[in-house]
């Protein structure tokens, strides 16, 4: 969202420029999209009886619309005003209406829980690269509340979203959390900044990992881990063919008559995954009285191959 200067405009700056232009009351239309349900007559009332200038209104300058300050200029026609103060702003309607959001969650009468939520629904639709985070900063919602309306949103998902910070991240943050746990694995100290930008994950997502580590817990939220076991047959026939590609391997000269070449076919031949399903009944099937044992091999297992390929995969871009 920008005014006419191109800067960007947000509550706060806003908030900074008092000054703006007077402009006739009967040029300006009201929003096409409604924040609000309705009017409060006694809010208006109020205001037009106050003796102090009204903060400017904001108004979009392509369209006349009012962007925020409805209030304002009824109160403003109640008392028989033929001009009032206007600030004006560029931008399309998406984020016009992201605007008239901010600003009336920011001051004036709060929005209601129902606002709230409608807000959020429409910017799903307009904005539907957002993180929740950002969603839920922007209507006042928690953020769980958000990802409860996306869930249940008819609207196409996409395969990343921008967070509160301007980065742009994986819709789906299995793969980051994974990675966030091989690397604590093998090294436990690791700070919160290198975890984050070696698994390419928000640093609170690396908190939240490093704490579910800690309490013995997966790594996977619950809504994740119930999303994986939703996925056998599909990751079954699009996984890649490990016993082929190993067989392949095994063919290669540079592997079979070289000491660490056999090493490596070695440790292949014993780390084959299996499909998803067959790991679920492999987990299903470790004794209640081994299940620490086996976590803690496993993670060390997967943090020993993780670092092979990131080794490898350096060698990539060196």
């Amino acid at each position: 969202m920008t005014n006419s200067g191109d800067e960007e405009i947000t509550p706060a700056s806003l908030k900074a420029t008092r000054k703006g232009e007077r402009v006739s009351i009967g040029s300006l239309l009201p929003p096409s999209e409604l924040v609000r349900s309705g009017e409060s007559t006694e809010h208006i009332r109020v205001l037009a009886e106050t003796g102090e200038d009204l903060p400017p209104i904001v108004v979009h300058r392509g369209t006349r619309r009012v962007v925020d300050g409805m209030h304002r200029l009824w109160a403003a026609r109640f008392r028989g005003d033929e001009s009032i103060e206007v600030v004006f702003v560029d931008g399309s309607p998406a984020d016009v209406f992201v605007l008239a959001v901010e600003l009336n969650r920011a001051h004036g009468l709060p929005l209601t829980l129902d606002e709230r939520k409608s807000a959020a629904a429409q910017i799903m639709d307009s904005h539907p690269h957002w993180s929740d985070r950002k969603i839920a900063r922007t209507t006042g919602l928690a953020a769980s509340t958000v990802a409860s309306l996306r869930s249940s949103s008819t609207a196409g998902t996409v395969a990343r979203r921008t967070g509160q910070d301007g980065r742009s991240r994986p819709n789906d943050g299995t793969d980051g959390r994974q990675r966030a746990a091989a690397l604590l694995a093998r090294n436990p100290n690791a700070s919160l900044r290198e975890v984050t930008r070696a698994a390419g994950i928000s640093v609170g997502t690396a908190s939240d990992v490093r704490a579910r580590l800690r309490r013995g817990e997966p790594a996977l939220t619950a809504r994740q881990q119930a999303v994986m076991k939703l996925r056998p047959a599909a990751a079954q026939r699009s996984g890649p063919d490990y016993g082929r590609v190993l067989e392949n391997l095994r063919k290669d000269p540079s592997l079979r008559f070289t000491d660490l070449g056999r090493r490596l076919l070695r440790l292949l031949d014993g780390s084959v995954p299996g499909s998803v399903e067959q790991i679920a009944q492999i987990a299903d099937g470790v004794p209640e009285h081994c299940r620490t044992v086996v976590v803690d091999m496993a993670r060390e297992c997967a943090a020993a191959w993780q670092h092979l390929a990131d080794q490898l995969a350096d060698r990539d871009t060196a």
